[in-house]
């Protein structure tokens, strides 16, 4: 059924899903035009065979990278609606192992990376469009200013602002179009360039035409969000608004080298030679425009990366940070910490390398890979789709020649910035993979019991009133995916750990996370009736956990429909409530001294632990109310320390 609908909501083409498409997905590849073509000739004199070559290699780049790859193939990989390289990863695990759990983690933190550069290098290559006409201003203070203002106000959602995201870069779009056909007017004959010779003519003749690929690859940059944000207006809405964006952006970069050519022999100086195509006239309704369909570009990427992380909770390989919902939009999310984390690193960058033409050198690097990644990933969906393998081989290798190209070419962007999205890139593939490493050594070590071995004395120990009762309802949550297996501890939690802890009615509850990003049910296995139950809830993982509200809504349910008894004693009666007082009990590790850990294990739980202690706490992930929580502490032994053995002495011996 849900499969179903989600195959509905990518078949139909609406107006509205085309201008949130419109709006959303294109922000960041619909600002390219501001700063590619500035990127390829800052720093040299404008020739033919450049120009004409660039946009042969732009127009080709943008048919395989992003019409091919990302509008017909990739898109048909849909997660239940959802796009994205970790929903791709949710969505092949179950065929291929959770090995990919490598390349979607580095295509994950990689995309990330990305996202730090893409706000200030897109907000910056349109405010400096201003030293067009002011020589010399300093736009580094209103740069700064307008990305603090966008990050500020994440807090308070995009609902109400978002609607006007689609108009607004239907004018955009509409308005590269015509300033592009404008300039190509003076030059039509640049439209020879789509003849693909003219690419090969330049990458073979030229010197330095191959490197120049690195600038070049900027044109496709933000293709990764054709994928990621499909959920948001389905796919044939895409499709659909992808004919006019495209036909756009050509004209566009048509424009652009049609300007070129009329000034070969000279420089395009500090400004891009997107603003020298812009009529005078009309250039500050230009900078306005650009500005605004910057800050759009930056929007999407920001919420674009709140889902990524979201979806990387979900999936265990991020640390959990607090999520919020700042509005009624269903999927529209805000996470605090990675919100003001995004913007230190975009004001660094501003700061670092004050003017676009300095960023391009770190922009585009780790998006190369991220796309790698995704074709990798896309190769084992494409089997898994059972696609004769002469078409994967020849699919994949087509994308990976292609991507490797463009990432060679970037490689000497490395020197000159790039660098910096490398160091960025690797330290948030690290978090993953030691959070991911970290949890799955701690869930090897903490060894899970027989619970119906232990039900016998579970219910003796629930009627036996020498022992004070610990509460009516006692509930724990397990990892364990299976009824009749609960952690170790667990059991040492109730049986052993002082005073053994009474109560009417002990629950076992498992929070499953769904491959699927939406949905919400639960599973109720009685294993002794009044006394031992084991609760499953299934959320999907763009669900908020709200275990605490879920576990008594449940409860009282089963109470309804006679499968708990409530029991009329003076308690109940006190408390006015048919499930009485319920106490969750968390049960938190911590290292413990007695490790005698290799070097490079003791590195991974001891960076795990550190992570721990900067993530949100387990009580608050799952929505528990510390009025009635109890959290333990017990020590984790990952490899045991075996010193020598102490010896006694005797004084006066």
């Amino acid at each position: 059924m849900q499969g179903s609908a989600s195959s509905s909501f990518h078949k139909r083409i609406t107006l509205a899903g085309s201008l949130i498409a419109i709006g959303i997905v294109f922000g960041d590849i619909g600002t390219s035009p501001l700063y590619t073509l500035n990127a390829v000739f800052h720093d040299r004199t404008i020739t033919e065979n450049i120009a004409l070559g660039s946009l042969s290699c732009i127009f080709w780049t943008l048919f395989f990278q992003t019409t091919l790859k990302y509008v017909i193939i990739t898109l048909q990989a849909d997660n239940n609606g959802e796009g994205g390289i970790l929903s791709l990863f949710a969505l092949i695990k179950r065929y291929w192992g959770k090995w990919l759990i490598f390349p979607a983690m580095a295509g994950g933190a990689f995309l990330i990376a990305d996202g730090i550069i893409t706000p200030p290098i897109s907000v910056a290559s349109a405010i400096e469009g201003v030293q067009n006409v002011v020589p010399g201003f300093n736009t580094m203070p209103v740069i700064i200013a307008i990305l603090i203002g966008l990050f500020v106000f994440q807090q308070f959602g995009t609902d109400k602002i978002g609607k006007i995201f689609g108009p607004a870069m239907v004018i955009w779009f509409g308005f590269i179009a015509v300033i592009g056909v404008m300039a190509l007017s003076e030059n039509p004959s640049v439209l020879k360039a789509l003849n693909p010779y003219y690419a090969y003519k330049m990458l073979i003749n030229d010197s330095s035409g191959f490197w120049l690929l690195g600038s070049i690859f900027l044109c496709t940059t933000g293709a990764e969000a054709l994928y990621s944000d499909m959920g948001h207006c389905g796919r044939n809405n895409i499709r659909i608004s992808w004919i006019f964006i495209k036909i756009s952006l050509v004209l566009c970069y048509a424009g652009q080298t049609a300007w070129l050519l009329n000034h070969t022999g000279e420089t395009v100086g500090n400004v891009s030679p997107f603003y020298h195509i812009v009529p005078p006239e009309i250039f500050w309704l230009a900078l306005v425009i650009a500005t605004a369909a910057t800050i759009i570009a930056s929007q999407a990427l920001i919420s674009g990366c709140f889902t990524l992380i979201n979806e990387a909770i979900r999936l265990d390989i991020w640390p959990r940070h607090i999520v919020q919902f700042p509005s009624n939009v269903r999927g529209q999310l805000y996470i605090p910490f990675i919100n003001w984390f995004l913007l230190a690193g975009c004001i660094g960058m501003v700061l670092y390398f004050k003017e676009s033409t300095k960023m391009e050198a770190a922009f585009g690097l780790s998006v190369t890979l991220t796309m790698i990644m995704s074709t990798l990933l896309i190769n084992f969906y494409l089997r898994a789709k059972r696609v004769p393998m002469i078409w994967v081989i020849l699919i994949t290798g087509l994308f990976l020649c292609i991507e490797f190209s463009f990432l060679i070419a970037n490689i000497q962007k490395i020197a000159d910035g790039g660098w910096i999205t490398l160091l960025i890139g690797f330290a948030l593939f690290m978090v993953m993979f030691i959070w991911w490493k970290g949890k799955k050594t701690k869930a090897a070590i903490t060894p899970l019991v027989s619970l119906e071995k232990h039900v016998p004395i579970l219910k003796r120990l629930s009627t036996d009133e020498t022992i004070p009762k610990f509460a009516n309802n006692l509930v724990f949550l397990t990892s364990s995916p299976t009824l009749r297996k609960v952690e170790q501890n667990i059991i040492d939690s109730i049986l052993h750990s002082g005073t053994p802890k009474r109560a009417d009615v002990y629950w076992f509850v498992h929070v499953n996370v769904l491959n699927e990003p939406y949905g919400l049910n639960y599973q109720v296995d009685t294993l002794v009736k009044d006394d031992v139950y084991f609760i499953e809830f299934n959320l999907g993982f763009r669900e908020e956990p709200r275990v605490d509200y879920y576990f008594r809504q449940v409860a009282t349910e089963l109470i309804q429909n006679n499968e708990v008894t409530s029991t009329e004693t003076s308690e109940f009666q006190y408390n006015q409530s048919l499930i009485g007082d319920f106490k969750f009990v968390v049960l938190d590790s911590f290292l413990s001294f007695d490790n005698k850990m290799p070097f490079w294990k003791n590195f991974v739980m001891k960076s795990y632990y550190n992570l721990k202690r900067l993530s949100v706490k387990e009580e608050v992930n799952f929505g528990l109310d510390k009025s009635h929580l109890l959290i333990e502490k017990y020590p984790l032994v990952v490899v045991p320390y075996q010193g020598s053995i102490l010896t006694r002495k005797h004084r006066g011996k």
